[in-house]
């Protein structure tokens, strides 16, 4: 992986497009193309975060997990080192649950890791997360 990461332009791009869900019944169409990326119904009010790390991938070119799900993304492409635009693995509600949360690698500290990803307070989104939540770090096989 170069430090280009080309994911992760497409994903500042949308950041910079103000990407956000819609309150009540309509959904905001730019979230309904991430979600058939990985063959949800148009919605955002389902989890996305995993729908936009496989549009991003697509977009730039890459096969992504194809799977709605954040920890598909532990078994898809390489093991990586923590570095900019590494899909970043978190767990959701326990750690050897069923849940999770992805996105993309754009810093850490001592304490978090700073991911751009989809589904993060409802939008396309900069958050902080513990960095002990992290269960992996991968990027596309070369």
């Amino acid at each position: 992986m170069t430090l280009s990461a080309p994911w992760l332009h497409i994903a500042l791009d949308e950041l910079l497009l103000g990407v956000s869900e819609i309150a009540g019944p309509a959904f905001n169409p730019r979230i309904a193309l991430y979600d058939a990326t990985v063959g949800l119904a148009p919605d955002d009010e389902t989890p996305w975060c995993a729908a936009f790390a496989n549009w991003c991938l697509r977009e730039a070119g890459f096969d992504g997990t194809g799977k709605p799900n954040a920890r598909s993304f532990l078994k898809w492409g390489v093991a990586s080192h923590p570095v900019p635009g590494a899909f970043t693995v978190l767990w959701r509600g326990s750690p050897g649950g069923w849940q999770g949360h992805v996105g993309q690698l754009l810093g850490r500290s001592a304490m978090s890791v700073f991911l751009l990803g989809g589904n993060q307070g409802d939008a396309v989104s900069v958050a902080a997360f513990p960095l002990d939540r992290v269960l992996g770090y991968r990027v596309p096989k070369e």
